[in-house]
């Protein structure tokens, strides 16, 4: 993260005092397995000059998407030999040791205490956290209460406005936006931020990634250029499953222990599987709306649709549209093997319905009404 300052020369003094002294505290962040569509994707936009100043990273919980976005940095920050990014460069070193001062990493953090939260003690407060994420390079989500709240937007505006301190440009990534919260702060704040994302500088790339585009504002989502981050294949699900890092957490968040239970569960999100109490929650409403759906109860689908709750749920019910669609898959795959094709099928179509259900989600559609919905769809197709 940028050490603030002041001179022309400050930024490289200060993050070579500030932060060379500690750099053997952090390890490199986990590998990024997968992806290799969008990489290529991005890499080509890249060599082309037309990669977007502003860009949305969306997809499923746990699927990698700020590790992807890290790596993105990297890539345009990287000034090592083809193909980059190198990893054994000056600027992708420090990048993967999460200590680059020109890859800005912000994610949601406790509510500041002190009304006088300035740009430095932001970065220093932000710098300190980077450092514990990148100790193992696996983490669990942030508390509910967690957010960016509008200091953290103030000290992005703050550090936007400077030169970037060693590479040639600089790169901003918000993880998690949906936790942003704008109407608490000042409107000019709020009004900057929104600019900076609609005209970003020449040399800044910024990068939102959200498991939940729709509850962004829509004067946040018409700035940037949306970008669906899908599934992992199997192949890289296991390669993810087989950093000790991430078993060493899965076993933390107390995850399932056997490697074909994880596989299940992770169903192409491995990230999830360290989410703990929240992917635990998301797949008891999985289950709820699946049981009452598949018992043809109208009451019980009626009360399970009223405790979705509203749009300012969406977050929790976003994903437990994900812990659905792995259930439904468990579903699919059980049919299969007992060699009830008609079970296989009729899963595997609700698969899609869930599909249409996370679309609308995204488009602000009141969950409960898309869940009474859903569950008409889910009833003819699994019943």
């Amino acid at each position: 993260m940028t050490v603030t300052n002041h001179a022309q020369n400050a930024p490289v003094q200060a993050y070579r005092s500030a932060v060379q002294p500690r750099k053997l505290l952090f390890v490199p962040l986990l590998p990024l397995h997968g992806h290799s569509v969008l990489r290529a994707r991005f890499d080509d936009a890249i060599r082309r000059d037309a990669l977007p100043g502003s860009i949305m990273l969306h997809g499923p919980l746990g699927v990698g998407k700020q590790r992807l976005a890290l790596w993105l940095g990297q890539r345009l920050l990287c000034s090592g030999p083809e193909p980059r990014p190198c990893g054994n460069c000056q600027h992708c070193r420090y990048a993967l040791a999460g200590t680059h001062p020109d890859l800005h990493w912000y994610f949601p953090r406790p509510r500041p205490k002190s009304g006088d939260m300035t740009p430095a003690k932001i970065e220093d407060d932000f710098r300190e956290a980077i450092g514990e994420r990148t100790q193992t390079g696996v983490y669990a989500p942030p508390a509910p209460e967690e957010g960016l709240y509008i200091s953290t937007i103030r000290a992005i505006i703050h550090s936007a406005a400077m030169a970037p301190a060693m590479a040639a440009r600089k790169i901003y990534i918000l993880g998690e936006a949906e936790r942003m919260v704008l109407q608490e702060g000042s409107e000019e704040a709020a009004g900057a931020f929104l600019k900076l994302l609609e005209e970003p500088p020449a040399k800044a790339t910024i990068i939102l990634t959200t498991s939940e585009p729709g509850a962004l504002i829509p004067t946040i989502r018409s700035r940037v250029v949306a970008i669906r981050v899908p599934a992992m294949g199997a192949a890289d699900v296991d390669a993810v499953l087989a950093e000790p890092a991430m078993q060493a957490a899965i076993a933390a968040a107390g995850g399932p222990k056997k490697l074909e239970e994880q596989r299940r569960v992770a169903n192409g999100a491995p990230g999830a599987l360290v989410a703990g109490a929240e992917w635990a929650a998301a797949l008891a409403r999985a289950r709820r709306i699946l049981d009452a759906a598949s018992n043809r109860d109208r009451q019980e689908q009626m009360r399970t649709a009223l405790a979705q709750g509203s749009s300012k749920a969406r977050g929790a019910y976003s994903t437990a549209l994900e812990a659905l669609t792995t259930l439904l898959h468990e579903r699919a795959r059980a049919a299969a093997e007992r060699g009830n094709r008609r079970g296989a099928r009729g899963a595997a179509m609700a698969v899609d319905e869930v599909e249409r259900a996370k679309e609308r989600a995204a488009k602000l559609v009141n969950p409960q009404l898309i869940t009474s919905q859903l569950m008409r769809s889910l009833e003819r197709l699994i019943a």
